[in-house]
């Protein structure tokens, strides 16, 4: 009889158990701290956690086969030799460096190219991939 009871008690348990083993919303931060689950990526230029949906400079996908266009976003440092690029698809941000003279200035970093004549663009290895129009 007590080996019964002993049986069930650790089979309740065992199932109750189970059940609160639910993983907690924003216990998901990455190295820096961030919340993924709340929407919050690491900044490199502003050193801190932000939502990339709600920063001002949004750039459109130009050309998508998926049924959806992705949203890429662009910070710049204070002094603007530096954009930060959020694309979904690179792991993290990417650090672009300004060149060329004022008025017609362009961000690059390897393939990635930046420039705000009529509109932002963003070009990859000379093709255009977002504009902000």
């Amino acid at each position: 009889m007590k080996r019964k009871l002993l049986f069930f008690c650790s089979t309740l348990l065992l199932f109750s158990a189970a059940g609160y083993a639910q993983v907690i919303t924003g216990a998901d931060r990455d190295k820096h701290g961030c919340i993924g689950s709340a929407g919050y990526t690491y900044s490199q230029l502003k050193k801190d956690c932000i939502r990339v949906f709600e920063q001002k400079i949004k750039l459109y996908q130009v050309d998508s086969t998926a049924s959806y266009k992705a949203v890429a976003a662009v910070i710049f440092s204070t002094n603007n030799r530096k954009a930060e690029v959020f694309l979904a698809s690179y792991k993290e941000s990417q650090i672009l460096i300004r060149t060329g003279k004022k008025g017609k200035y362009i961000w690059k970093k390897g393939k990635l190219e930046l420039s705000n004549q009529n509109g932002y663009k963003l070009k990859e290895a000379k093709k255009l991939i977002y504009t902000s129009q």
